[in-house]
Protein backbone atom coordinates (compact mmCIF):
# COMPACT_ATOMS: atom_id res chain seq x y z
CA UNK A 1 0.00 0.00 0.00
CA UNK A 2 1.41 3.53 -0.92
CA UNK A 3 2.69 5.55 1.95
CA UNK A 4 1.27 8.94 0.65
CA UNK A 5 -1.76 9.72 -0.79
CA UNK A 6 -3.18 12.33 -3.69
CA UNK A 7 -5.71 14.82 -2.98
CA UNK A 8 -7.64 17.43 -5.11
CA UNK A 9 -10.38 19.50 -5.12
CA UNK A 10 -14.09 19.71 -7.21
CA UNK A 11 -12.27 22.31 -9.35
CA UNK A 12 -10.50 18.76 -10.83
CA UNK A 13 -14.07 18.21 -12.55
CA UNK A 14 -13.17 14.93 -12.29
CA UNK A 15 -16.81 12.23 -11.81
CA UNK A 16 -17.10 10.90 -8.39
CA UNK A 17 -17.14 7.51 -9.86
CA UNK A 18 -13.80 7.92 -10.77
CA UNK A 19 -12.82 9.83 -7.21
CA UNK A 20 -14.23 6.91 -5.40
CA UNK A 21 -12.94 4.19 -7.32
CA UNK A 22 -8.81 5.54 -6.62
CA UNK A 23 -9.89 6.65 -3.30
CA UNK A 24 -9.35 10.47 -3.50
CA UNK A 25 -10.30 12.85 -1.47
CA UNK A 26 -11.51 15.63 -2.85
CA UNK A 27 -11.76 19.21 -1.03
CA UNK A 28 -15.65 20.86 -2.36
CA UNK A 29 -16.15 24.16 -3.55
CA UNK A 30 -19.42 25.61 -2.04
CA UNK A 31 -21.93 27.14 -4.44
CA UNK A 32 -25.51 28.93 -4.43
CA UNK A 33 -28.83 28.26 -6.93
CA UNK A 34 -31.31 31.08 -6.32
CA UNK A 35 -29.35 32.00 -2.83
CA UNK A 36 -29.67 28.06 -1.68
CA UNK A 37 -26.37 26.89 -0.69
CA UNK A 38 -25.06 23.45 -2.12
CA UNK A 39 -21.74 21.39 -1.89
CA UNK A 40 -20.16 21.03 -5.34
CA UNK A 41 -20.50 16.77 -5.04
CA UNK A 42 -18.61 16.00 -8.53
CA UNK A 43 -21.82 13.54 -9.46
CA UNK A 44 -22.22 13.61 -13.20
CA UNK A 45 -26.67 14.10 -12.43
CA UNK A 46 -26.16 17.16 -10.03
CA UNK A 47 -24.12 18.64 -12.66
CA UNK A 48 -26.47 18.28 -15.66
CA UNK A 49 -29.24 19.68 -13.48
CA UNK A 50 -26.94 23.12 -12.67
CA UNK A 51 -26.56 23.50 -16.15
CA UNK A 52 -30.64 22.77 -16.95
CA UNK A 53 -31.26 24.81 -14.28
CA UNK A 54 -28.98 27.86 -15.94
CA UNK A 55 -30.89 27.12 -19.07
CA UNK A 56 -33.65 28.31 -17.27
CA UNK A 57 -32.76 31.32 -16.23
CA UNK A 58 -30.91 29.94 -12.21
CA UNK A 59 -28.63 32.49 -10.75
CA UNK A 60 -25.58 30.46 -9.96
CA UNK A 61 -22.55 32.10 -8.00
CA UNK A 62 -19.39 31.13 -6.40
CA UNK A 63 -16.98 30.79 -3.13
CA UNK A 64 -13.59 30.59 -2.06
CA UNK A 65 -12.59 28.32 -0.24
CA UNK A 66 -11.16 29.42 3.10
CA UNK A 67 -8.13 28.63 4.85
CA UNK A 68 -9.75 27.22 8.29
CA UNK A 69 -11.59 24.72 6.14
CA UNK A 70 -7.88 23.40 3.92
CA UNK A 71 -6.51 23.52 7.22
CA UNK A 72 -9.26 20.65 8.73
CA UNK A 73 -8.84 19.08 5.54
CA UNK A 74 -5.65 18.75 5.82
CA UNK A 75 -5.88 17.52 9.29
CA UNK A 76 -7.90 14.91 8.01
CA UNK A 77 -5.54 13.95 5.83
CA UNK A 78 -2.75 13.76 7.68
CA UNK A 79 -4.03 11.98 10.71
CA UNK A 80 -4.37 9.29 8.07
CA UNK A 81 -0.32 8.58 8.42
CA UNK A 82 0.59 9.01 5.08
CA UNK A 83 2.49 12.40 3.26
CA UNK A 84 0.39 14.30 1.37
CA UNK A 85 -0.09 15.92 -2.50
CA UNK A 86 -2.59 18.25 -3.42
CA UNK A 87 -3.57 19.72 -6.13
CA UNK A 88 -6.38 22.36 -7.01
CA UNK A 89 -7.02 24.89 -9.75
CA UNK A 90 -4.14 27.38 -10.81
CA UNK A 91 -2.80 29.56 -8.09
CA UNK A 92 -4.12 32.61 -11.41
CA UNK A 93 -7.56 31.68 -11.36
CA UNK A 94 -8.55 31.50 -7.58
CA UNK A 95 -7.40 33.01 -4.50
CA UNK A 96 -8.10 29.81 -2.95
CA UNK A 97 -4.96 28.64 -4.30
CA UNK A 98 -3.69 30.58 -1.68
CA UNK A 99 -5.41 29.86 1.45
CA UNK A 100 -4.35 26.31 0.56
CA UNK A 101 -0.52 27.90 0.70
CA UNK A 102 -1.28 29.44 4.12
CA UNK A 103 -3.01 26.38 5.83
CA UNK A 104 -0.21 24.09 4.29
CA UNK A 105 2.00 26.25 6.21
CA UNK A 106 0.54 26.09 9.71
CA UNK A 107 -0.46 22.39 9.67
CA UNK A 108 3.08 21.45 8.71
CA UNK A 109 4.35 22.55 12.12
CA UNK A 110 2.10 20.21 13.65
CA UNK A 111 2.66 16.99 11.84
CA UNK A 112 6.70 17.68 11.76
CA UNK A 113 6.98 13.78 10.73
CA UNK A 114 4.78 14.47 7.39
CA UNK A 115 5.07 15.83 4.01
CA UNK A 116 2.35 18.04 2.71
CA UNK A 117 2.94 19.55 -0.89
CA UNK A 118 0.55 22.08 -2.27
CA UNK A 119 0.91 22.06 -5.84
CA UNK A 120 0.37 25.31 -8.56
CA UNK A 121 -0.66 22.99 -10.79
CA UNK A 122 -1.20 25.73 -13.64
CA UNK A 123 -3.91 23.83 -14.31
CA UNK A 124 -8.01 24.38 -14.31
CA UNK A 125 -11.09 21.98 -15.08
CA UNK A 126 -10.00 18.85 -16.70
CA UNK A 127 -6.93 20.24 -17.47
CA UNK A 128 -6.02 19.71 -13.66
CA UNK A 129 -8.07 16.18 -13.42
CA UNK A 130 -6.12 14.73 -16.41
CA UNK A 131 -3.03 15.79 -14.45
CA UNK A 132 -4.27 14.05 -11.38
CA UNK A 133 -5.36 11.31 -13.08
CA UNK A 134 -1.72 10.65 -14.95
CA UNK A 135 0.02 10.57 -11.22
CA UNK A 136 -2.85 8.49 -9.47
CA UNK A 137 -1.97 6.10 -12.06
CA UNK A 138 1.70 6.41 -11.31
CA UNK A 139 1.25 5.94 -7.48
CA UNK A 140 -0.73 3.17 -8.03
CA UNK A 141 1.83 2.00 -10.28
CA UNK A 142 4.46 2.05 -7.26
CA UNK A 143 6.40 5.31 -8.04
CA UNK A 144 7.51 7.06 -5.20
CA UNK A 145 6.31 10.24 -3.32
CA UNK A 146 9.53 12.53 -5.10
CA UNK A 147 9.02 10.20 -8.24
CA UNK A 148 5.06 11.33 -8.70
CA UNK A 149 5.78 14.82 -7.81
CA UNK A 150 9.16 15.46 -10.33
CA UNK A 151 6.17 14.14 -13.16
CA UNK A 152 3.87 16.09 -12.71
CA UNK A 153 6.01 19.42 -12.17
CA UNK A 154 7.89 18.19 -15.50
CA UNK A 155 4.34 17.42 -17.27
CA UNK A 156 2.53 20.06 -15.98
CA UNK A 157 2.69 22.69 -18.62
CA UNK A 158 2.24 20.06 -21.27
CA UNK A 159 -1.73 19.91 -20.38
CA UNK A 160 -3.55 21.97 -23.15
CA UNK A 161 -6.57 23.25 -22.69
CA UNK A 162 -9.06 24.37 -25.58
CA UNK A 163 -12.45 26.07 -25.07
CA UNK A 164 -15.72 27.29 -26.42
CA UNK A 165 -18.31 29.04 -24.71
CA UNK A 166 -21.73 29.72 -26.32
CA UNK A 167 -23.03 32.62 -24.30
CA UNK A 168 -20.57 36.05 -23.95
CA UNK A 169 -22.52 36.89 -20.99
CA UNK A 170 -21.00 34.73 -18.77
CA UNK A 171 -18.24 35.92 -19.40
CA UNK A 172 -18.88 39.36 -19.16
CA UNK A 173 -19.85 38.81 -15.76
CA UNK A 174 -16.78 37.46 -15.24
CA UNK A 175 -15.20 40.28 -16.39
CA UNK A 176 -13.54 38.32 -19.12
CA UNK A 177 -15.06 40.64 -22.00
CA UNK A 178 -16.65 43.93 -21.37
CA UNK A 179 -20.17 44.64 -22.14
CA UNK A 180 -19.60 46.32 -25.17
CA UNK A 181 -18.05 43.30 -26.31
CA UNK A 182 -20.32 40.88 -25.33
CA UNK A 183 -23.35 42.37 -27.02
CA UNK A 184 -21.56 43.08 -30.31
CA UNK A 185 -20.31 39.37 -29.86
CA UNK A 186 -23.88 38.19 -29.22
CA UNK A 187 -25.23 40.05 -31.85
CA UNK A 188 -22.95 38.69 -34.46
CA UNK A 189 -22.97 35.40 -32.91
CA UNK A 190 -19.22 35.63 -32.16
CA UNK A 191 -17.93 32.25 -30.25
CA UNK A 192 -14.68 32.75 -28.52
CA UNK A 193 -11.71 30.24 -28.25
CA UNK A 194 -10.17 30.33 -25.55
CA UNK A 195 -6.87 28.29 -23.64
CA UNK A 196 -4.94 28.21 -20.57
CA UNK A 197 -0.90 29.58 -21.26
CA UNK A 198 2.00 28.51 -18.81
CA UNK A 199 0.94 30.99 -16.33
CA UNK A 200 -2.66 29.25 -15.74
CA UNK A 201 -4.80 32.18 -16.91
CA UNK A 202 -7.99 31.64 -19.22
CA UNK A 203 -7.39 33.57 -22.47
CA UNK A 204 -9.36 34.54 -25.73
CA UNK A 205 -7.54 33.21 -28.60
CA UNK A 206 -9.72 33.39 -31.51
CA UNK A 207 -13.14 34.57 -32.40
CA UNK A 208 -15.09 32.61 -34.72
CA UNK A 209 -18.34 33.28 -36.46
CA UNK A 210 -21.01 31.03 -35.25
CA UNK A 211 -20.40 27.68 -33.10
CA UNK A 212 -19.64 25.47 -36.12
CA UNK A 213 -16.89 27.34 -36.52
CA UNK A 214 -15.68 27.22 -32.92
CA UNK A 215 -16.46 23.90 -32.80
CA UNK A 216 -13.74 23.29 -36.00
CA UNK A 217 -11.26 25.96 -34.22
CA UNK A 218 -11.11 23.53 -31.15
CA UNK A 219 -10.73 20.21 -33.72
CA UNK A 220 -8.05 21.70 -35.87
CA UNK A 221 -5.94 22.99 -32.70
CA UNK A 222 -6.00 19.76 -31.23
CA UNK A 223 -5.00 17.74 -34.17
CA UNK A 224 -2.14 20.24 -34.91
CA UNK A 225 -1.27 19.39 -31.23
CA UNK A 226 -1.36 16.06 -31.50
CA UNK A 227 0.76 15.58 -35.07
CA UNK A 228 3.57 16.88 -33.35
CA UNK A 229 4.14 14.28 -30.50
CA UNK A 230 3.49 10.55 -29.88
CA UNK A 231 -0.04 10.41 -29.03
CA UNK A 232 -0.50 6.45 -28.81
CA UNK A 233 -2.37 5.65 -25.61
CA UNK A 234 -2.72 8.79 -23.94
CA UNK A 235 -5.95 9.70 -22.64
CA UNK A 236 -7.91 12.55 -23.21
CA UNK A 237 -11.11 14.48 -21.55
CA UNK A 238 -13.63 16.36 -23.35
CA UNK A 239 -16.20 18.12 -20.97
CA UNK A 240 -19.15 20.22 -21.86
CA UNK A 241 -21.79 21.88 -20.19
CA UNK A 242 -25.10 20.26 -21.45
CA UNK A 243 -24.22 20.08 -24.90
CA UNK A 244 -23.15 16.40 -25.60
CA UNK A 245 -23.86 16.03 -28.75
CA UNK A 246 -21.14 18.85 -29.51
CA UNK A 247 -18.55 16.38 -27.39
CA UNK A 248 -19.68 13.69 -29.16
CA UNK A 249 -18.43 15.17 -32.53
CA UNK A 250 -15.72 16.64 -31.66
CA UNK A 251 -14.50 13.21 -30.01
CA UNK A 252 -15.20 11.88 -33.10
CA UNK A 253 -13.75 13.86 -35.43
CA UNK A 254 -10.05 13.83 -33.10
CA UNK A 255 -10.55 9.81 -33.26
CA UNK A 256 -10.37 9.56 -37.03
CA UNK A 257 -7.56 12.05 -37.17
CA UNK A 258 -5.48 10.12 -34.14
CA UNK A 259 -6.84 6.63 -34.10
CA UNK A 260 -3.53 5.54 -31.72
CA UNK A 261 -5.10 7.97 -28.96
CA UNK A 262 -6.07 5.80 -25.53
CA UNK A 263 -9.51 6.55 -24.23
CA UNK A 264 -10.99 9.52 -24.79
CA UNK A 265 -13.55 10.44 -22.05
CA UNK A 266 -16.54 12.40 -21.99
CA UNK A 267 -17.92 14.19 -18.85
CA UNK A 268 -19.92 16.69 -17.62
CA UNK A 269 -17.99 20.24 -16.59
CA UNK A 270 -17.88 21.20 -12.97
CA UNK A 271 -19.92 23.51 -11.63
CA UNK A 272 -17.40 25.82 -10.29
CA UNK A 273 -16.12 26.78 -14.00
CA UNK A 274 -18.97 26.23 -15.37
CA UNK A 275 -20.62 29.09 -13.26
CA UNK A 276 -18.20 31.42 -15.12
CA UNK A 277 -18.85 30.48 -18.76
CA UNK A 278 -22.34 29.03 -18.88
CA UNK A 279 -24.09 26.09 -20.54
CA UNK A 280 -22.69 25.50 -23.86
CA UNK A 281 -19.58 25.31 -22.76
CA UNK A 282 -17.05 22.55 -24.81
CA UNK A 283 -13.76 21.99 -23.72
CA UNK A 284 -11.09 19.51 -24.58
CA UNK A 285 -7.87 18.61 -22.63
CA UNK A 286 -4.96 16.38 -22.95
CA UNK A 287 -1.03 16.14 -23.53
CA UNK A 288 0.40 18.26 -26.11
CA UNK A 289 4.37 19.11 -26.55
CA UNK A 290 3.46 22.44 -25.23
CA UNK A 291 0.82 24.62 -24.62
CA UNK A 292 0.39 27.49 -27.59
CA UNK A 293 -2.42 29.21 -28.27
CA UNK A 294 -3.27 27.94 -31.76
Amino acid sequence: MSEYLIATSSTADLPRTWLDEHNIPFISYEFTVNGEIKQDDCREESRAAIFKGMRNGDDLKTSMINEFVYGEFFKGLLDTGKDVIFMDMSDKMSVSFENANRAAEDIRSKYPDRKLVVMDTRCISGGLGLLVMSMVKRMEAGESFEQVIAWGEANKLRIAHRFTVDDLNYLKRGGRVSNASALVGSLLNIKPVLYVPDVGTLDVVKKARGRKAALNAIRDSVVSDLDKVDAAGEEMLILHADCIEDARWVKKQVRAAHPELGEIHIGSLGVVIGAHTGPGLLTVFYLCGGRVPE
